[in-house]
């Protein structure tokens, strides 16, 4: 006698109606958990994500990023080695081209100086009172210098610091959330631009090398120091010229300065 078939036992395996649901309520809590856990340690190339870090502070002209507070200490440092720079040049300058290039550095950073000076104080932020050792050490090379050595020394040292500079200043200011930093970015980008092209105007400038030096990250040594915040100095923002400099001065041609000699 044939055996009659087993009718299929109801209620069991995931296609029964609990089952079912269970199975699509798993199916959910895995599609909502996947993309946080898929984005959390994926790197994000423009740092948009980790924007607001915990280095990051909240200040009331916007938040205030690790860059920022770095990007007002070089600021502050530039223009402590930058200034001294220039006013070697006005007085040790062969030429009128270089003798400019170091008015414009004096002019250029007493006033981007006031300007750090007072956004350090309103955010915060301790600054340095002295240029760190790299710079001391451009400082003692161009102080010892005499004649047209100087004058190259002056505009190679001064024209690499701002190539370098240069391109931080814009990404500061393509990516603060920071209103006061935002402003002092636009002035750097400013000020550096412009002693650029006077040193530049020098005649002076060994583009080759400068290429080959950019090309090459710096060493720790030309980074600014670390300042912990019981080691802040009260500062009082420098108070505005009263008559501010010309954004504009007569530059003499390259061609009036004589060229570096190409041969030994």
């Amino acid at each position: 006698m044939r055996a009659r078939p087993r009718p299929p036992v109801q209620g069991r395996g995931i296609f029964s109606g609990t089952g079912l649901i269970i199975t699509c309520l798993a199916a959910t809590l895995a599609a909502l958990v996947f993309p946080i856990w898929s984005y959390a340690d994926r790197s994000d190339p423009t740092g948009a994500v980790n924007v607001l870090s915990a280095q990051t502070v909240s200040t009331r002209y916007g938040p205030l990023s690790a860059q920022d507070r770095d990007f007002i200490v070089k600021v502050r440092l530039a223009g402590l080695w930058e200034l001294p720079a220039g006013e070697l040049a006005e007085q040790k300058g062969t030429t009128q081209a270089v003798r400019t290039a170091g008015q414009h550095l004096v002019d250029g950073h007493a006033s981007l100086d006031a300007h750090v000076r007072s956004v350090a104080t309103q955010l915060g932020v301790p600054i340095p009172n002295q240029p760190n050792d790299q710079q001391q050490q451009w400082l003692a090379t161009m102080t010892a210098a005499q004649g047209q050595d100087f004058d190259r020394q002056f505009a190679n040292i001064v024209r690499l610091a701002h190539g370098r500079v240069f391109s931080v200043v814009a990404q500061v200011r393509a990516g603060t959330q920071n209103t006061l930093v935002r402003d002092l970015a636009d002035d750097a980008n400013t000020t550096v631009l412009d002693h650029i092209k006077v040193l530049e105007a020098t005649g002076y400038v060994d583009f080759a090398t400068l290429a080959q030096q950019l090309s090459v990250t710096p060493s720790p040594a030309a980074s600014p120091p670390v300042f912990a915040p019981s080691d802040a100095i009260p500062v009082v923002p420098s108070p505005a010229p009263t008559s501010p400099p010309s954004p504009t001065y007569p530059l003499p041609p390259a061609a009036s300065s004589p060229p570096p000699p190409n041969s030994p």
